[in-house]
């Protein structure tokens, strides 16, 4: 049985008889750079800007937007966020911690942070990051994924 569909239409499921409860998720994901670029990062010499900054902000509003963004999301009261980057060699690595009281989960608020920031840092590097024709041979985000999901 589908648990999005109702009357044969799509429908948001009804979480109103769910108790409240304290819930945090974690996701993480990765993006893989030139070392030149890492390199500019790390001098803050990005014309741009401060990238890992710029990121933690768009993931704090990716996180806050969810449910504008994924259409059966529900609306829910994020209570606290947490962005967490590392820079290992050619991998910038994102890791962002959602916390809410209410009915439902957070993990993909949190999916939503971490995918918002690497898309973030591309955006933020991507005239570096170019080569000869404009396209992008090295750069790759990869391993978006929910780390932990738990509700006290």
């Amino acid at each position: 049985m589908f648990t999005h569909i109702k009357d044969g239409k799509l429908a948001m499921v009804d979480i109103s008889e769910k108790d409240d409860q304290l819930r945090k998720a974690i996701a993480s994901g990765n993006i893989r750079l030139k070392r030149s670029t890492m390199d500019a990062i790390k001098e803050g010499s990005v014309e741009k800007g401060n990238v890992l900054e710029c990121a933690r902000l768009a993931a704090v509003m990716a996180v806050k937007n969810t449910p504008g963004m994924i259409p059966l999301c529900h609306q829910i009261p994020i209570t606290g966020i947490d962005i967490d980057f590392k820079m290992i060699e050619d991998i910038i690595e994102v890791t962002v911690s959602v916390d809410s009281v209410g009915k439902t989960g957070v993990e993909m608020d949190a999916l939503c942070g971490a995918s918002v920031a690497l898309l973030t840092v591309w955006d933020m590097v991507k005239s570096a990051e170019k080569d000869e024709s404009g396209n992008y041979p090295e750069t790759r985000i990869s391993e978006i994924k929910v780390v932990e999901k738990v509700k006290i």
